[in-house]
């Protein structure tokens, strides 16, 4: 038999969300690829092998064995797309909203992500990833793994070099893995209001090279090379620490992991709406990036169809994010990329608002869809992947099964690393969650209690 550092049997439902060729999309969104009565073995931080807990059982044993007693065991949850690196609060903010304050009125009335960013630009480095740890603290304690960072709330070369700085620290010392995205297209900083094209120049000619430039001498590219091109948004991408990366295999099975090259994404993004980047100036930043190697994201129809989702999608974007304006013209579009579409229900339920993004109408076009709690200080203070899929079932009306893939191995492919994260497969990171439930369904069906029971991160208990 072969000796393994974990075995986790007596699962009784386990969920893979295996996906062999890519996304998952339209109705094979509702396919969890569910083994009753599993198990798997991990071996440092990968799975070796998914079965039946008879058939693994027969073939390795551990000293570390967890009983799952009849639970459900899920990929650990992986969130595309969050603001956590922030100083300062927004609560005026929250009551302001309560009186019947737009989000857009507060954008115009000074508030917003201009008042995030003050506080941001005030606080240090130390204190920045502070917060932003015990934040990523509660994030896994609610099953998020993987969590990818925009920076976006610095708004000049400085600041936004030290976001980059914290998310580079946040990966180094937390348990979960960080991909990091910069958005200095975030929004127009109150001294450039009127120089909106000037602004979109400086982000091009200096910040996103700068922002390039400090890649290649970090912590993510040391470890991580990156490629020519765009090419590392989706090609054996691992985010291992300190381990070989490991190829993807066939789901119930056993057989043998092989190292492969190791590099990780590097994401720039642009939020192209009213009163922050318009379509020009969107184009302007996606073509510079692009051209330096950046993979690419978008925020798009939040609250307007500028026309962004066609052009992002077109240039090979790795995700669009919101879409709560997107036609069925963009969302057909959409259907026949590899762009993850990736919507945010906390957002709109933050906001109070009875309209969502049509996520429903999404899936049955054919679309991938990914779902993110969009965590940040205004728009969507949610730390809570349990809880975006408990508010898109009911408003956006996804299927559980359709929300927990959208949590898992779509999510995982809107950052770039659906080969490695995001599914329960050999070869893949054994990042793992045991829920207090023995139907999946739960998940999504309560809200406001933690389900989770125990989370296994790269092969070790965490809780």
């Amino acid at each position: 038999m072969k000796q393994v550092d974990l075995i986790i049997s007596n699962i009784g439902q386990l969920i893979t969300c295996a996906a062999r060729e890519g996304a998952k999309k339209g109705i094979g969104m509702r396919d969890l690829g569910i083994v009753e009565d599993g198990a798997v073995a991990v071996e440092g931080k990968s799975i070796v092998g998914v079965d039946k807990s008879g058939k693994i059982l027969a073939e390795f044993e551990s000293e570390n064995v967890l009983d799952a007693s009849g639970r459900s065991v899920s990929p650990g949850f992986v969130d595309p797309h969050t603001h956590i690196v922030f100083g300062g609060d927004r609560f005026n903010e929250f009551e302001l909203r309560i009186k019947g304050a737009s989000y857009l009125e507060i954008m115009e009335a000074g508030g917003g992500i201009v008042s995030t960013v003050a506080k941001t630009r005030a606080a240090s480095i130390r204190e920045l990833a502070s917060d932003a740890s015990e934040r990523l603290d509660v994030m896994l304690e609610l099953g998020a793994t993987t969590v990818e960072i925009k920076t976006g709330y610095g708004l000049d070369f400085e600041n936004e070099i030290k976001m980059l700085e914290v998310i580079e620290e946040l990966d180094k010392n937390h348990q979960v893995d960080v991909i990091p995205t910069f958005l200095a297209a975030h929004a127009i900083p109150a001294d450039w209001k009127g120089r909106e094209d000037e602004f979109t120049d400086l982000i091009c000619r200096d910040m996103i090279p700068a922002a390039w430039d400090w890649y290649k001498n970090s912590h993510f590219s040391a470890e991580y090379p990156a490629t020519e091109g765009t090419e590392n948004t989706e090609k054996e991408i691992v985010a291992d620490k300190t381990s070989n990366a490991l190829t993807q295999s066939q789901p119930n099975s056993s057989s043998s992991v092989n190292s492969v090259a190791k590099f990780r994404p590097f994401f720039i993004d642009v939020f192209c709406e009213k009163n922050a980047f318009n379509l020009k100036q969107s184009k302007k930043v996606i073509n510079t990036a692009k051209e330096l190697g950046f993979a690419i994201k978008a925020h798009v129809d939040e609250f307007t169809n500028l026309g962004c989702a066609e052009f992002a999608i077109e240039n090979g974007a790795t995700s669009i994010d919101h879409l709560d304006a997107t036609s069925n013209s963009e969302i057909d579009l959409l259907a026949n990329s590899e762009t993850i579409g990736v919507v945010t229900p906390t957002v709109n339920f933050n906001l109070g608002s009875g309209e969502f993004a049509d996520a429903r109408n999404m899936i049955d076009r054919g679309c991938a869809i990914a779902l993110s709690t969009d965590y940040n200080p205004g728009s969507a203070p949610c730390p809570s992947q349990p809880v975006t899929m408990a508010i898109a079932c009911r408003y956006q009306k996804l299927l559980p099964s359709e929300a927990l893939n959208a949590v898992t191995i779509n999510a995982a492919h809107a950052i770039g690393l659906g080969k490695t994260h995001g599914s329960i497969e050999v070869g893949k990171r054994a990042d793992l969650l045991v829920f207090g439930t023995e139907d999946y369904r739960q998940i999504a069906y309560e809200f406001g209690r933690n389900l989770v029971f125990s989370v296994i991160k790269s092969g070790k208990r965490i809780f």
